[in-house]
């Protein structure tokens, strides 16, 4: 995480991580926790991850909150693990949902149309989330070297279709590679990279 503006006043936040580390704790296992100190100030945030080659980087807004943002059934995990943590909420994180529309074998017919749905959410802790409200899409079918936008538009919540014309099979051996980017309401943007969606048959 690299904060926007060198911070005045300090805060430590135990991020995902530390729901991990919580779990292993309750099965005996040792694991470092992973913190950061944050500035208690309004300030701007980009958090990368990477998971089996899907690479994913978010960009967003934090500052202290006020008061807890949390459901008395899905507590905070700082709750748990750390000494008196203050108010806490989840981070206005975007993820994203694929509906790809493929066959069993995870396939989708080269040489035409393919439409699937891409739908944005938050942590359901987070009792009041932004609105996604755009959505761009770009394809490649030579594994990442070039990329293409595609046609997105609204459908639903959260939801938009992404019409992406196919080459032939011979044309995207290495499949179709997707890169999404979402932004909301207040801001908050992610942008995900998936190098092999699908393949086309």
């Amino acid at each position: 995480m690299n904060p926007a503006t060198p911070p005045k006043r300090r805060r430590t936040m135990k991020l995902a991580a530390a729901a991990a580390v919580a779990m292993l704790a309750l099965v005996g296992c040792k694991a470092d926790v992973i913190s950061y100190d944050l500035p208690a100030e309004s300030a701007r945030y980009t958090f990368r991850a990477e998971t089996d080659g899907v690479r994913t980087s978010w960009e967003y807004t934090s500052e202290r909150p006020s008061k807890s943002d949390t459901p008395s059934s899905q507590p905070c995990v700082a709750d748990v693990v750390v000494k008196e943590p203050g108010p806490c909420r989840p981070e206005p994180l975007i993820f994203l949902r694929y509906d790809l529309g493929l066959a069993l074998d995870n396939t989708a017919k080269a040489g035409g149309v393919h439409t699937f749905t891409v739908t944005g959410y938050y942590q359901d802790r987070l009792s009041t989330p932004p609105t996604v409200d755009t959505l761009r899409a770009e394809a490649s079918f030579d594994g990442g070297e070039t990329w293409k936008p595609v046609a997105t538009e609204a459908d639903g919540k959260n939801t938009f279709a992404v019409r992406v014309s196919h080459p032939e099979r011979d044309q995207a051996e290495e499949g179709v590679a997707l890169r999404i980017t979402a932004t909301d309401s207040a801001g908050n943007k992610v942008e995900q990279t998936i190098p092999q969606a699908y393949r086309l048959r």
